[in-house]
Parts: structure tokens; sequence; C-alpha cells
């Protein structure tokens, strides 16, 4: 059975500490609301990790995409088929192998079978289950659609991991190359040219331009190569660290927004996900601030972000939702006009899913035109610089050689 650490108000002034067996959260506050204590922190230890030498910390947030959509999608199947909802998760119990949604799964069904609606105990954990998937489970609980909403939920999932991949896939070429390309003309200007332009140095010649300048590059490398590590180190520690802080994630989103072709890649892919989600959201009866607020949550671009807070803002002081998104840059003419013509025609959720289904289509070809082009870059850039090393070599050579003659 798990354990709870407690901090309780026993009487006005005297404050206890100490460790309670119980099921859930909501179980552990039960008891030492009986045992007359007025709880003010409680929390789970998990021991099956904590004897293994891992913290909570460790795994949370070790839920990938995929595993989500496993979860959701085995769910759905197992209420489909007729099983109740704490026999399907303990089913789910049974067969998950990530060790931490296994763990979390065990407590979801405790609180259940204590009582507790599945969307409540969901929100215990939302770096696995986002604000979202909740909301969209709680209207499904009261509409009596679970089943479709946990479906369409593994869709969702489904779509992400497919858009992942595809990125993924898009950039492990490019980025090989240039990780390789990188490490051999830093060898090479580092360790190996120095050699040979030692060689050069002996004849009382003056060398061509081009070797000069190899020369002048490759002795400042063979000098300060830890330097030139060093300072590629810190501009990645650097860029960790503003990604963490608000303000700074809103810059580099910024920033990655106004690159050209792969800031329209990455509003495509924002556009897509936020109006499905919308769409998704509003199909299942949550009011269309709500389900904006939670969007808002899930979005990954700081900036997009920030633009959906604003809209919902209008629409919360009065203004329809085309009114609202009408004054934003980052939405293109063809969203505000289906918006427009959702709420006229009072099918938002349509227009919404025809645009998160345009929006998906213009990405995929968009990953392979920036493939398409990527590619052939890559290598004509790393081509150019080593055909500049061997041509700045090779002329002191030919140079020798005529003077010989």
């Amino acid at each position: 059975m798990p354990k709870f650490f407690y901090k309780v108000k026993k009487g006005p002034a005297e404050v206890i500490e100490g460790h309670i067996d119980a099921e859930t959260e909501y179980t552990a506050i039960s008891k030492l609301s009986q045992m007359g204590y007025y709880p003010i922190r409680v929390e789970r230890e998990n021991a099956e990790f904590a004897q293994k030498g891992f913290g909570p910390s460790f795994f949370t947030g070790r839920v990938r995409v995929r595993d989500m959509a496993i979860f959701t999608h085995q769910l759905s199947d197992l209420l489909g088929s007729g099983l109740t909802l704490l026999n399907a998760l303990n089913v789910l119990y049974e067969q998950t192998e990530n060790r931490y949604l296994r763990s979390v799964v065990q407590d979801v069904m405790a609180q259940v079978r204590d009582g507790a609606p599945l969307s409540e105990a969901l929100s215990k954990y939302p770096k696995v289950f986002s604000r979202l998937f909740t909301s969209m489970v709680h209207a499904g609980e009261i509409g009596g659609v679970l089943e479709d909403v946990l479906k369409r939920l593994s869709m969702f999932y489904e779509k992400e991991e497919e858009i992942k991949a595809k990125v993924q896939s898009a950039m492990a070429y490019p980025l090989l190359v240039s990780v390789v390309g990188a490490f051999t003309v830093f060898v090479l200007l580092s360790f190996v040219v120095p050699r040979l332009t030692a060689i050069f140095t002996e004849f009382d010649q003056i060398l061509p331009l081009p070797t000069r300048i190899l020369i002048k590059i490759s002795n400042f490398f063979a000098e300060f190569w830890w330097l030139v590590l060093a300072f590629a180190a810190l501009v990645i520690f650097l860029a960790l660290r503003i990604n963490k802080t608000k303000e700074g994630k809103l810059w580099l989103d910024r920033l990655i927004l106004n690159i050209p072709v792969v800031g329209e890649f990455m509003k495509k892919v924002e556009i897509g996900r936020l109006t499905k989600s919308l769409s998704t959201l509003l199909d299942n009866g949550v009011p269309i601030l709500q389900a904006i607020e939670v969007v808002a949550d899930a979005v990954t671009n700081e900036v997009i972000k920030r633009e959906l807070e604003r809209i919902g803002a209008e629409i919360r002081d009065g203004a329809p939702f085309s009114t609202a998104i009408k004054s934003s840059r980052y939405f293109p003419i063809f969203v505000l006009n289906m918006i427009s013509v959702g709420e006229e025609t009072g099918a938002l959720e349509a227009a919404l899913q025809k645009v998160g289904d345009s929006y998906e289509r213009d990405a995929d070809r968009s990953v392979k035109v920036i493939t398409s082009l990527i590619e052939p870059l890559m290598i004509l850039g790393l081509g150019a610089v080593v055909a500049f090393i061997v041509v700045a070599m090779l002329l002191p050579i030919f140079q020798i050689n005529l003077m010989v003659r």
C-alpha cells in the first residue's frame, strides 16, 4: 500500500508531521480528518522507485506521446467492450510497460475506487494528463460519451506522434551531416592543417592568399580549440536556460517564427494543432472561452500562447471569436474567414476541423520542401568548406613545382 507524508494541525497551534498508509491521497486526507487533524500538506512517497535508487522526480514527465496514444486507445476499446471503468483501469495497470505511467494508473484507479470522477483523478497528474486531456474527459463524463472522447484523444495523440516522427526524420540527416561536418572541419583545422602548413613555412616564399587565410584560421583553432568548445557549450547552456524562462522562451519562439520557411512551418503546425483541439473541445460541449484557455495551456509556442490568452480576454469582454482573432498577425486570413463563416452558420466546430486538416496537410508538404532544401544546402556548404581547405593546401604545392621547373 502506498505511503504518504503528512503535515497536519492538531489544535490551534500544534503542528504534527508523520507518515500514513493509504490507497490514495484522498483516502489519506480522509483518514487524517477522521483522526481529528486538519491536513496542511499530504504527499505520496513512491516506495517502488525509492527502493531502486530513483526518486519520483526522475520519472516525472517521462511518459511519451506514444505511451499516451496507446493508453487512451486501449482504455477506449476496453470501455467499448463493456468493461467498467475500474476494471478497464485495472487491465491497463497490468499491461502498462512504462513504470511511471503504471504507478499513475494505480493511483488513478484507487481514486476512482474511492468515488472520485476520472477527470478529477487524472488532474492530479498535470505533467502526464494535460488540461486538454482532463477537460475532454470531464466533458465526456458529463455527456455520457467517455468512450468516444477517449477515441478522439487517442487519434489526437497518434497524430501528434506522427508529426513529431516526421519532423525528427526530416531533421535527422541534416543534423547528422552538420555534426559530422563540423567535427571533421574542427579536426582538420586544429590538428591536421598545422602539421602540413609547417612544411610551407620552411620555404622563403610568399604563400597564396587562400593558404595564408587558412593558416591564420588553423593557428587560431590549434591554439584556442578549447576556447571554441567552451564557447559552443556556453551558447547551448545559455539557450537552454533562456528557454526555461517565460520571457526568454517568448524571445526564442518569436525568433523562430520570423525565420523564413522554418517559421511558416512552425506556424502551420501550431495552428493545425490548436484548431483541431478547439474543434474537439467545442464538439464535446466545452464552452468557447474555457476551450481557448485549455488550448492555450497546451500550445508549445509562447507567442501563439499569448495571442490565445489575449483572444480569450477579448471574448470574456463580450467580443465574438472572429472579431477577437482579426487583430492577430499570426493567424492567416484563411483562418479568420473560416471562423467567421463557422460562427455565422453555427458550425464553428466543423470549420475549425477543416482548418486543422488543411494546415496539417500544409505542414506535411512543408516538411518535404524543407527536407529537399536543407539536404543539398548542407552538402554544398560542407563541400565548399572542404574544397577551400583542399585548394588552399594544393596551391603552395603547385607554386613549388613551378619554382623547381
